[in-house]
């Protein structure tokens, strides 16, 4: 949250601030992203992370990365780019690393503790993403992760897949997502929840009808936090835990997790 905010600070945009606070989270071997991705069935870490920004609508992704530190400053450089949306494998972290992108040994993920598990031991929900509107009223979203614990090889998340996992569109909110990832694309939630918004919802309202709704009915399970262009924040999950915080302002920064 403070590194979002001193992106801000520094008159940067709500883009350079997701992009910011997500790589430190992805830093942080707690969660499942960057450093503390969990293995695939393979043994290996195979890592998404999707960046959009809601005043252009543009998008930039990255699916299958193994040695990027960073996967969402990748996304962002595909982002900034501008040719294509989505870049997988090999192919994604050369087109990073020419353009400055930080690599990493296998090592320095895998040999990362693993992230906390679900309260109930069951699912493991480690995903990370932001949310942020700027001074100007921009909006913009970031997702990433490690997939999940024992996926088959070459398995892509919701994180990357604009309207799924990531979305942002200054007309209605910017929407990251976490939870179970094939349920997440199937039931399109970030765009629905966008589409909530767009139709008169609350931030609030919207995150909590369609995880209750259009996720929780083809059983789906995980969250989504919110903001509008009025700086309104929403989240619901339907989980045990989804570690959370948020900042409007000068007010203080809150934090929860059940």
């Amino acid at each position: 949250m403070a590194v979002a905010q001193q992106a801000l600070d520094r008159a940067g945009s709500a883009l350079d601030a997701v992009e910011e606070a997500v790589a430190v989270l992805e830093d942080e071997p707690r969660f499942n992203a960057g450093r503390g991705s969990v293995p695939t069935a393979a043994g290996a870490v195979e890592m998404d992370a999707g960046i959009m920004c809601g005043r252009t609508l543009r998008a930039g992704a990255v699916a299958l990365v193994s040695t990027t530190r960073n996967p969402v400053a990748a996304a962002r450089l595909v982002l900034e780019d501008g040719r294509h949306l989505l870049l997988a494998g090999g192919d994604a972290e050369d087109f990073a690393r020419l353009r400055g992108a930080r690599l990493e040994d296998p090592g320095y993920f895998l040999g990362a503790p693993g992230h906390p598990r679900a309260a109930d031991g069951a699912v493991e929900l480690g995903t990370v993403g932001a949310v942020v509107r700027d001074d100007r009223g921009d909006l913009a979203a970031a997702t990433s992760t490690g997939g999940t614990r024992g996926q088959l090889p070459g398995r892509i998340g919701d994180s990357p897949i604009v309207g799924a996992g990531v979305y942002a569109d200054n007309a209605s909110c910017a929407v990251s997502c976490t939870g179970t990832g094939e349920e997440i694309m199937r039931a399109v939630l970030a765009h629905r929840i966008a589409s909530a918004v767009e139709g008169g919802a609350s931030p609030s309202d919207a995150c909590e009808q369609s995880v209750r709704g259009a996720l929780a009915t083809i059983g789906g399970s995980g969250g989504a936090i919110a903001i509008d262009a009025n700086g309104r924040v929403g989240m619901h999950f339907n989980t045990a835990v989804m570690h959370r915080a948020w900042k409007a302002g000068g007010d203080r920064t809150r934090a929860a997790s059940t």
